[in-house]
């Protein structure tokens, strides 16, 4: 069987880092430092055995520190960290962190961007061919409303492997499909994209969520795109807002029906090792 992966997680150091979007009275529990002595002891108790980083700055300190961290804390399998695809520095960047053996993907934190094509734009799309001839997937954090540029992406990159994060942040607190799952679907009629069973609980109900209300859009997910292109992630610590990480990851476990142990394993391990190619970094 597959090593167990929360493919999916974040870490903070206020000292360190400014999180200008954790501005909002709600999101108050969140303004702290998240750490990995924090997360560690959740992990066994929930059936995880390893993660994987992931960026929440458009920042290349936030990654350096993030592969610190991979050095001195076995549990973190890869760090997905961050490089400016618009800039003509994105190569120089990319070369940095890929002579670490942690590294495994990069991120855009696309769904803040003011301009909805922004991941579509020329000079973007030049950072992301480098990724492509480099090796190197890509997270794309969208919203529904961008998934009509995820097929454009796919067809110009086919050797970019690409993950929807969140399923695109569906709005599961209304019960609705309309407006996602049709983008959604077409995203995932391209072999070379993915999508991460994560951030789901905070599109729900916040203090009235249900294993029931992941359900159907993890139906969905699960239809389109096979339990060979899906991976399972807490985002951890966004999602205490609505829960503890065993409670998070025991949604997802529940909410993925009777599917077989192999299927499970793909979805919560076998699929990001693939993706991340997380057998080839440091154990």
């Amino acid at each position: 069987m597959p090593c167990v992966i929360d493919a999916h997680q974040h870490f903070r150091d206020l000292a360190r880092f400014d999180y200008p979007w954790m501005s909002g009275p709600e999101l108050a529990p969140l303004r702290r430092d998240y750490l990995p002595h924090d997360l560690a002891p959740l992990l066994r108790p929930a059936g995880v055995e390893r993660t994987v980083f992931v960026q929440a700055r458009h920042d290349l300190e936030e990654s350096r520190w993030a592969l610190g961290l991979s050095e001195r804390h076995d549990f973190l399998a890869g760090v997905v960290g961050w490089v400016d695809l618009a800039s003509e520095a994105c190569e120089e960047q990319l070369a940095e962190l890929r002579r670490h053996p942690a590294f495994v993907g990069v991120r855009h934190i696309t769904h803040d961007e003011p301009d909805d094509d922004w991941v579509v734009r020329d000079t973007v799309r030049r950072g992301l061919r480098v990724l492509e001839r480099q090796g190197v997937p890509f997270d794309l954090l969208l919203r529904p409303r961008h998934l009509r540029h995820v097929p454009t992406l796919a067809r110009e990159l086919p050797d970019l492997a690409l993950v929807i994060d969140h399923l695109a942040k569906p709005p599961i607190r209304e019960g609705r499909m309309d407006g996602w799952r049709e983008d959604f679907e077409a995203a995932a009629r391209h072999p070379n994209v993915h999508c991460k069973l994560s951030g789901m609980v905070t599109e729900a109900d916040w203090q009235a969520w249900t294993p029931g209300d992941l359900a159907p859009y993890v139906r969905v997910a699960l239809d389109a795109f096979g339990p060979g292109r899906l991976m399972a992630g807490s985002d951890w610590p966004v999602s205490t807002l609505c829960g503890s990480y065993g409670q998070v990851v025991g949604a997802l476990r529940e909410a993925l029906g009777p599917i077989s142990e192999d299927e499970r394993g793909q979805i919560f391990g076998g699929t990001a090792e693939r993706f991340y190619g997380l057998a080839k970094a440091r154990r």
